[in-house]
């Protein structure tokens, strides 16, 4: 039976790369490479630096392949992407069944953690649901963007006896921090929503490129930074055609411990 590795790449470095990674890339006869399109070429470039750095089988070969691009929402937000996944989906079962023999081993190299906001799993269910083809599965985590969030602010997630909750921009301008939030992190945001919280005391740690060498770090109350990191995300993004980053929230008037 086939099978398919989910590999965690990390962040954006390549030093992000786990022994386990390595490993895995290593046992992989063949290394599917997205491409994202000119705008996003340094995310398939930096796939292609991991394999040239890390991968010494000789038998192993890459494969590379386009994405299609997400539509503009209509007439919802989930039935987008569920469209959007379905199409990926018909690519993966392309690729699976084309380019890995009845006994061979796929991987698949997934940005930051495959389990922390990426699709890649749910789209591989989709493959298997469609009944084509039939496959084992095995998950290699990797360094999230969270991580080396904290790790470039020098700081920990949690406070002592504090949640901590993740969530994305959309769900932040929706519903705004809950009021027994302690620590939250806000991912998948592509208009700054913390501008949208009325309490401008909120401290953010915001951070771009999070471990690669064009990182970009900002931290304080929002009424004294927000601005700053939306001219500084335009700007960064608008030169390099594309940008990922995150951020934390939290609360005035919560010690830390």
């Amino acid at each position: 039976m086939r099978k398919l590795l989910v590999i965690g790449i990390g962040a954006g470095n390549p030093e992000h790369i786990t022994v386990q990674a390595i490993n895995g890339l290593n046992r992989a006869d063949v290394l599917f490479i997205p491409d994202k399109g000119a705008k996003k070429s340094d995310l398939a470039e930096l796939r292609r630096q991991i394999c040239e750095r890390f991968v010494t089988n000789p038998n192993s070969r890459r494969v590379e392949f386009e994405v299609p691009v997400r539509a503009e929402p209509a007439p919802s937000y989930r039935s987008t992407v569920d469209d959007w996944h379905e199409a990926i989906a018909v690519i993966y079962e392309g690729l699976i069944r084309d380019e890995l023999p009845e006994d061979g081993c796929g991987a698949f190299l997934i940005w930051g953690d495959p389990s922390l906001y990426d699709s890649a799993l749910r789209i591989l269910d989709r493959v298997r649901l469609r009944g084509n083809i039939a496959f084992e599965l095995e998950v290699i985590p990797g360094i999230t963007a969270i991580q080396a969030l904290a790790a470039s602010h020098k700081m920990a997630l949690n406070r002592i006896g504090d949640a901590v909750l993740i969530t994305t921009g959309r769900r932040l301008t929706e519903e705004g921090l809950p009021e027994n939030a302690g620590s939250t992190i806000v991912m998948l945001d592509g208009k700054c929503a913390f501008n949208t919280l009325d309490d401008k005391d909120v401290t953010v740690h915001w951070g771009a490129y999070l471990g690669t060498p064009d990182e970009i770090v900002i931290s304080g109350r929002i009424g004294d930074v927000g601005d700053k990191i939306v001219s500084t995300r335009e700007e960064a993004r608008r030169k390099k055609g594309w940008i990922m980053d995150t951020y934390l929230l939290r609360k005035p008037g919560e010690p830390e411990e």
